[in-house]
């Protein structure tokens, strides 16, 4: 009898043991939220993206990855890709760095509603960033003018720079002052402020913590466990990259892309060209956790978006602190891009994990890359899981 009952609870403990795992694995797997797609690309694949207030919208494709002969800047049409502002300046040509743009990265729009995109200036497989190529450069998109272009310059531009994602804020400066992630192509990034009245440019916070990749840092990427190796990289990797502004302008979020900590900075700090560097260093506040993250987006709520790729996620950051998941879907690999509106949230999906640098040579891309976005106005807190920060 006591052998038989001993059968018969192990048996009820091993169901109970294959329920729990049955749950737990399709809770990781099930998609929650509603995503939908906006747009397929064959190819190059998608990276910054920006919408208007009057909804259009328009997508980056840099060529530091693969030097496409594709529009750079492309505001979507009815489906259909069309150069931003003209073929000229977004397609390749022989003109000069500066006056086209090279290497559409970051982009995002001012508190007016114009367009702004950052040239990282990068082509693959040419050496170096030409004089001119790296520059931050606004649209006025009713009209297609070119509103401003600061060609970023030694010292705030290094020869590793990877001038990655901007914000531009209209509250510091005559102009307006734009804060860019340099993520660097090698182990050197930082932050560049610019005044976009005067073109003065200062590379600030480039040794302190808050910009820099987690030594030791690992990542699982479908399914894999990958260290952060700088000299060998097997992942997508960097310094200084998610980055936003607070609804009021006031402060400045920003985090490093190899790491799960985010930091903020006020604006009143960071735009002051001239306050030394240690009044900087002790402005800066470490948020707490945020994940394993690409891009950033706030909503004028004061919401943070967060990327998450090791969990094909969009998680929302609360200006309590606590977090939920906005979307989750197996399609959202490697999310990079990402911008609020006041109903919907977008993402690229460039799978840059997946390049032939990281994959042993091998192209582990599956086009059409996708842009895909979440409605707000539906979306609630998966189950009754809050994170903390």
């Amino acid at each position: 009898m006591r052998f038989h009952h001993k059968v018969g609870v192990l048996a009820l403990a091993l169901a109970s043991l294959t329920a729990w795992a049955e749950d737990a694995v399709d809770f990781s797997t099930r998609p929650t939220g509603t995503l939908e797609v906006v747009a397929r690309f064959d190819g190059p694949g998608p990276s910054g993206i920006a919408v208007t207030p009057d909804g259009r919208v328009f997508v980056g494709f840099p060529r530091h990855a693969e030097d496409h002969k594709g529009a750079t800047l492309a505001e979507l049409v009815q489906g259909t890709l069309v150069p931003f502002p003209t073929a000229a300046m977004s397609l390749p040509s022989n003109a000069p760095a500066a006056q086209r743009l090279l290497s559409v990265h970051g982009m995002t729009t001012d508190t007016k509603g114009n367009v702004w995109v950052i040239d990282d200036g990068k082509r693959a497989g040419i050496q170096g960033i030409p004089d001119g190529g790296a520059k931050v450069v606004g649209f006025n998109p009713a009209t297609r003018e070119v509103i401003a272009s600061v060609v970023i310059r030694a010292p705030a531009l290094l020869p590793d720079s990877h001038l990655n994602d901007l914000r531009v804020d209209l509250t510091h400066g005559a102009k307006g002052t734009a804060y860019i992630s340099d993520s660097s192509f090698g182990t050197s990034p930082a932050l560049v402020v610019v005044d976009l009245a005067t073109g003065r440019q200062r590379r600030v916070l480039a040794t302190h913590p808050s910009t820099q990749p987690e030594q030791d840092f690992l990542a699982l990427l479908e399914g894999k466990p990958l260290r952060y190796d700088p000299k060998h990289p097997t992942f997508p990797v960097g310094g200084a990259d998610g980055i936003a502004l607070s609804t009021d302008s006031r402060r400045l979020y920003y985090a490093p892309l190899t790491s799960r900590r985010l930091y903020s900075i006020p604006t009143d700090v960071v735009s002051d060209l001239d306050v030394p560097e240690r009044t900087l260093a002790a402005a800066v506040k470490d948020e707490g956790e945020k994940g394993f993250a690409d891009g950033m987006a706030m909503d004028t709520q004061d919401r943070l978006y967060i990327t998450d790729g090791e969990h094909h996620s969009i998680l929302r950051r609360w200006p309590d602190g606590h977090f939920d998941v906005v979307a989750r879907d197996a399609r959202i690999v490697w999310p990079d891009g990402i911008f609020a509106t006041a109903g919907h949230v977008y993402v690229t999906l460039g799978q840059w994990n997946r390049l032939p640098s990281f994959n042993g040579g091998k192209d582990l891309r599956e086009p059409p890359y996708l842009l895909m976005r979440a409605p707000l106005e539906t979306t609630a807190p998966v189950d009754a899981t809050r994170m903390k920060k």
